[in-house]
């Protein structure tokens, strides 16, 4: 459990720094936000060749990672490892509730809310999407697809990993690397372990700057048609600052804080969801197009996950399936230490099972009434969103036509806009609590980082974004660097599950002695 015990109390906190892993990433992402600002073209042209590379001839890398991973989740749970707990005959500390409300929120950040009301008019326009039998069917299935099982996989799988590690194993040196410590051994501690943990805190860094700016604008626009004032990247600059306020004060106070934000943020998100469903006047075609996405996607689940494009005829899968595994694995960077850290006193079995119950739960219910809805718009209503998108109309103005179908539009938007601003300030607590623990040499478990290093990376997040609304250009080439960030990424991800399985046996034996 959290102590409250506060690193800044101990006189020597600065010796404990690891000024390596806090200042090489920083000056890394912010040398490249420099670059790709004043050579936006030659950096977005040289990133999307790698990207091309990465994602075209190693796309069954990434699809038999997440296909895999997805499969080891399984065994996990059903084995007899899942009896195993974190943290001895401890109680959780969290009601199911707060657990699952963490689990969702530290995952889920507002782009759920964005891509929930825009990823189906993106496959819309896909020619594979028409082969296959429409848009009706399948623009409604993919976004459960990408976003579902083998997505919340890549969390799950680590984030057990790292329960074991903080709860079972009791380990003070709270890092990525450290996870892999028992095939790496005495290399964790070498240029080996430290190039791990700098690649998990660059990603983490350039993915959430990436998130951020990629949706302020949608929060920037909704906030200035209820408001009246102008739209303009100051408006977007003031809301980021804004949140940063409120998730710098909930991350100082500490994990109580967060905790009972979590909750809010949940409290929020189902009333946007009600009101969507409820009052939208589509409530019957949004659940029976989502119970038919639903049994579409069980009925085909493999089809799809295995579905490589041999021939090139499509790409379909190198553009989106590939695109969201390697998504999934930078954001699985932070999320999974946080879920980890607050599971003790949970099986195995419970972390497995209850984390996609948790999480599925919220992540379907937002693609399958919030997509729905917009998609009931252009299929019964005219409102022509996918040709919009597809010739480059702008995706929060589109977004905004959507809301203005809803029977007082303004309300609709104003939660959205409080939802939106909630779900930024969970996620990033967590994000942000995560790469202090990154920060330290060595933390006990159970000791929160200390209050000034907490603050300094909440600083952190905000800025990147900030500099990017400059250089909108940059936004995909930061973006290519957190997709190509990935495939390192990959490696690591089954050295810890290897590992995870080896520290399982181990222990094992030595009870049975």
């Amino acid at each position: 459990m959290f102590t409250g015990y506060d690193h800044n109390d101990n006189q020597n906190d600065s010796v404990r720094m690891d000024w390596t892993a806090i200042l090489l990433p920083l000056f890394a992402v912010i040398a490249l936000c420099i670059y790709f600002a004043l050579y936006p073209q030659q950096s977005q042209a040289v990133l999307q060749g790698i990207r091309q590379i990465v994602g075209d001839d190693f796309s069954l890398y990434y699809a038999a990672l997440g296909l895999g991973t997805f499969g080891f989740t399984l065994w996990l749970g059903l084995s007899r490892y899942g009896k195993v707990r974190f943290g001895a005959d401890e109680r959780p500390q969290y009601s199911d509730f707060q657990w699952g409300a963490l689990i969702f929120t530290s995952t889920m950040a507002a782009d759920i809310l964005f891509y929930s009301l825009t990823e189906w008019a993106l496959y819309a326009n896909e020619p594979y999407i028409e082969e296959l039998g429409g848009i009706q069917r399948w623009a409604s299935t993919y976004p459960l697809f990408h976003w579902g099982p083998i997505a919340w996989s890549f969390c799950i799988a680590l984030a057990v990993a790292f329960g074991y590690m903080f709860h079972v194993r009791g380990t003070h040196k709270q890092k990525y690397s450290e996870a892999c410590r028992p095939l790496l051994k005495e290399k964790t501690d070498g240029l080996l372990g430290r190039v791990i943990d700098l690649l998990a805190i660059f990603s983490l860094i350039a993915g959430t700057a990436t998130t951020f700016s990629v949706t302020t604008p949608l929060l920037s626009s909704a906030f200035s048609t209820v408001t009246g004032i102008p739209d303009s990247t100051a408006l977007a600059i003031a809301i980021l600052i804004i949140i940063a306020v409120l998730y710098t004060l909930v991350l100082y106070i500490g994990m109580k804080a967060i905790s009972k934000l979590a909750v809010v943020c949940s409290w929020l998100f189902f009333a946007l969801l009600g009101y969507v469903l409820f009052f939208g006047g589509e409530t019957r075609y949004i659940l029976e197009t989502g119970f038919s996405a639903l049994g579409n996607l069980a009925q085909n689940f493999l089809a799809m996950a295995t579905w490589m494009d041999p021939l090139r005829e499509t790409h379909f899968p190198q553009n989106w399936t590939v695109y969201y595994w390697a998504y999934w694995m930078v954001w699985c960077v932070a999320t999974p230490f946080f879920i980890g850290t607050i599971s003790r006193g949970r099986t195995i079995r419970q972390m497995v099972f209850g984390g996609y119950g948790w999480g599925l739960a919220g992540t379907f219910l937002s693609f399958i009434i919030l997509g729905n809805y917009g998609l009931a718009q252009q299929l019964k209503h005219g409102l022509d969103i996918s040709g919009y998108i597809a010739n480059g109309g702008h995706y929060a103005a589109i977004i905004i036509r959507v809301f203005d179908a809803l029977p007082l539009p303004a309300l609709g938007l104003i939660l959205l806009v409080i939802t939106m601003i909630a779900f930024y300030a969970t996620t990033f607590d967590s994000l942000a609590m995560v790469i202090s623990y990154y920060s330290y040499k060595q933390l006990a478990v159970g000791q929160e980082p200390g209050k000034k290093i907490r603050v300094f990376w909440s600083l952190v997040f905000i800025l990147l974004p900030i500099a990017l609304l400059f250089a909108q250009n940059s936004i995909y080439s930061l973006q290519s660097v957190s997709i190509i960030a990935a495939f390192p990424i990959g490696a690591v991800i089954i050295l810890i599950c290897l590992s995870l399985v080896k520290q399982l046996k181990e222990d094992e034996s030595q009870r049975s002695r």
